[in-house]
């Protein structure tokens, strides 16, 4: 049922959109605020999250963007969510996976025209930071640098998103360090490519064991592998709460201090319902203005598990309950900002990094080191004994826990670890790339022990010998990895990552309802190597 009242809010708003001027002013970042970049006026998100269907399945494509819909490549449904989104202010959308071989183009300038910014994450449902086997790849740097690519060029991009919820609780802290990796990257990367200045940051859950430890552990040290903002994904207001009771006051006092833009990346508890949205009125009064830059209401699209503001059947657009409710609520809000031109921030002070302890298993330095597709392809080409190519993912994991299994050490050029900061050179490389410098560690072991053994690469006809091949360029690269794999490459790489075009080289497992996906890499290498000693080698196929 279309929401009384609101139908003539809609028509005016639509009738507006061409007289508005495409050339958007960018939003650039001072101190713990967004601001216009022309005027200087302070810019806070009235958002909403926008996209359907980007929840995983269980298939093992090997595309990374396969399995979601991109609303930002659909300018037909742009164009016909536009009205309904300009109807309730929004100034900002939050996507959370785009197709990289879409053209962006239409849509993008229609949000523009309409003074919509766009925070995308980097990720895909079916290749992201994995909280339960974390790695930062080649895969997942190609990933996140071609969607950089792809929406740089538009002057209506607010930022990116290095990752969602990806450490949500005590035992998953030890994927964040790989997080941060990915931000160092990402900035690294959009500075050498001349880009505008382009924040990256991260989303978190409303988890209290580990919140205060993640804000300080992504805002900490240097400032070149430090988030841009934070990304507050909370539901603690629900039905008719208040500053108070909804602990919106005690997370705003947390943030007080700290140095960069935060905001709500997600909000909107639809317990009980209907929804009142008296917390968007919270959010953009005097409370919460000083700290908080606004935030995404949670959703535009209905999907299974209510959230939605309107319900899309085709081309038709039915606004629901909850749309005229919040219509109401966010028409009240009128946020009293600063000008960037008078702002002196005073809080200008990095956190100071937390103790590694039982509750925040994750070590603030080293990080994991930055993917390098050079390092990789020298490594394979140095080898003597290497994985077949045609592998499939099914092999793979087993693969790894056959040969992790046979003898200490033999892995640790390929592993990272979060907890402990040890990483191995080519823990960066792909699945099928780490999997050859196991093979050739264990064939190389034995040649030195037992030269008769010349099933030593066979792995049931898994593994293959060839000619070491690495040209004299590598020679720097690898000596820095060292003969073990547990040196430490300095060396930047000088392409984005991109493997096999516009399909990143992932193997996909099951992800969870959003994002984070999971990239199967070495997902469950440390099951399988448990398993293959306990049971005696029995796995060894030899």
């Amino acid at each position: 049922m279309k929401a009384f009242g609101v139908k003539s809010a809609i028509l005016a708003a639509a009738s507006l959109l061409s007289a508005v001027n495409a050339d958007v002013d960018p939003i650039v970042i001072k101190g713990s605020k967004f601001f216009y970049k022309t005027n200087g006026t302070e810019f806070f998100i009235r958002g909403v999250a926008y996209q359907q269907d980007v929840g995983g399945n269980s298939s093992t494509t090997t595309d990374a963007n396969k399995n979601f819909v991109d609303p930002l490549a659909d300018p037909s449904g742009c164009q016909r969510d536009l009205p309904y989104l300009v109807g309730i202010r929004t100034n900002a959308v939050r996507v959370y996976a785009i197709d990289t071989t879409k053209d962006h183009t239409e849509c993008m300038t229609m949000f523009a025209n309409a003074g919509i910014y766009v925070l995308a994450d980097l990720s895909a449902p079916n290749i992201s930071i994995n909280r339960d086997s974390p790695e930062w790849t080649v895969d997942l740097y190609a990933r996140y640098t071609t969607v950089v690519d792809t929406l740089a060029p538009f002057n209506n991009v607010l930022g990116f998103f290095a990752g969602n919820e990806v450490s949500n609780n005590v035992t998953t802290a030890d994927a964040i360090p790989f997080v941060k990796a990915a931000v160092r990257d990402t900035k690294a990367y959009i500075k050498a490519k001349n880009y505008r200045p382009l924040g990256v940051g991260y989303a978190t859950s409303d988890d209290p064991d580990i919140r205060v430890d993640l804000e300080n552990y992504l805002n900490c040290g240097d400032q070149t592998d430090a988030i841009d903002f934070f990304g507050y994904n909370i539901y603690s207001w629900c039905g008719d709460s208040n500053f108070v009771e909804s602990n919106y006051q005690a997370r705003t006092k947390e943030f007080a201090n700290y140095s960069i833009p935060a905001f709500f990346a997600e909000y909107g508890c639809i317990q009980p319902a209907p929804r009142l949205f008296t917390d968007t009125l919270s959010l953009f009064s005097s409370n919460m203005t000083g700290v908080w830059s606004g935030g995404f209401v949670y959703e535009y699209f209905q999907e299974a598990n209510d959230y939605g503001l309107v319900s899309i059947d085709g081309n038709s657009v039915s606004t629901l309950s909850d749309y005229k409710v919040y219509s109401t609520q966010i028409a009240k809000v009128d946020p009293t900002g600063v000008n960037a031109g008078s702002y002196n921030p005073t809080n200008t002070a990095a956190r100071a990094c937390p103790t590694e302890d039982a509750t925040f298993e994750a070590d603030s330095s080293p990080l994991p080191p930055t993917p390098n597709n050079e390092l990789c392809s020298c490594m394979v080409q140095n080898l003597t004994c290497v994985a077949k190519s045609d592998l499939s993912s099914d092999l793979i994991g087993p693969l790894f826990g056959t040969v992790c299994g046979l003898a200490d050490g033999l892995c640790d050029g390929i592993t990272g670890n979060g907890t402990t900061g040890a990483y191995g050179a080519f823990s960066v490389c792909n699945d099928t790339s780490r999997l050859s410098w196991a093979f050739n560690a264990y064939y190389v072991d034995q040649m030195n022990t037992n030269s008769a053994n010349t099933d030593a690469c066979d792995f049931g006809g898994n593994a293959t010998t060839q000619a070491p091949s690495a040209p004299s360029a590598c020679s720097s690269l690898l000596g820095q990895a060292g003969s073990g794999g547990t040196g430490t490459v300095s060396s930047n790489p000088t392409e984005t990552g991109t493997v096999g075009g516009s399909a990143v080289t992932s193997t996909a497992a099951a992800n969870n309802l959003i994002l984070p996906a999971f990239n199967y890499g070495l997902i469950s290498m440390g099951a399988y190597i448990v398993t293959a000693m306990l049971a005696g080698m029995g796995m060894i196929l030899l």
